[in-house]
């Protein structure tokens, strides 16, 4: 009898408990998960009533907000200098305070000695208190001290509200020390939001604080 229920199927509920145990809980009861950011905050209360009376939204529902946020660092050297990718990713790392994640390449390019598999870059998804707080330091604090910053550029939607802005070197992130960098590089930031359309994704981001240029 014993052994029976020993090897017995698990029930549905146990399975989805199980399964449901196995999965990360991002920041679950730390002080972190108590934190709301001050951009959060800004978009709740200005920014989607504005939204609402610039497009004449009927329902809170229909205005566009963030869904999440993209930085990718493409590191070609790292097939000469592995250690300069493990840089590339603690520096990353440091700038979200999310684990990035290690990309390979998808296919082997004879001509630049790159094999299937090999690591070539890092990438991390922001979503929810990170992303907004992230989005808030970059268009605050980072974004100003690139020289001779004049603002981005507005051309760079993908005609689904989508805005991808490209970044010559870390080092304009206040939490990247000079004389601790293996190597400058840039990297690829995407925001990806619920607009339906460049204008009304171009509106978000702009009332969120992002410095388009004229």
């Amino acid at each position: 009898m014993a052994k029976e229920q020993k090897n017995r199927p698990s029930k549905p509920s146990e399975r989805k408990s199980s399964k449901k145990d196995l999965a990360p809980q991002l920041d679950q009861g730390s002080e972190e998960s108590k934190f709301r950011p001050r951009l959060q905050d800004t978009y709740e209360q200005q920014v989607v009533p504005a939204l609402m009376k610039e497009f004449g939204y009927e329902n809170v529902m229909q205005v566009p907000k963030l869904e999440r946020m993209v930085l990718n660092v493409g590191m070609g050297e790292a097939i000469q200098n592995v250690k300069l990718l493990e840089s590339a990713v603690t520096e990353l790392g440091m700038i979200t305070g999310q684990k990035p994640v290690v990309t390979r390449a998808k296919k082997a390019i004879a001509g630049f000695k790159l094999r299937q598999g090999l690591p070539i870059g890092a990438k991390v998804t922001l979503r929810s208190r990170r992303m907004y707080e992230f989005f808030d330091r970059l268009v605050t604090l980072a974004l100003p001290r690139i020289r001779d910053f004049r603002g981005v550029s507005p051309k760079a939607f993908d005609g689904r509200g989508n805005y991808t802005l490209g970044l010559k070197e870390q080092l304009i992130f206040p939490e990247i020390k000079y004389d601790e960098v293996a190597s400058i590089h840039g990297m690829d930031i995407t925001v990806v939001t619920t607009a339906r359309t460049n204008d009304e994704g171009k509106a978000l981001l702009k009332h969120l604080g992002m410095p388009f240029r004229a």
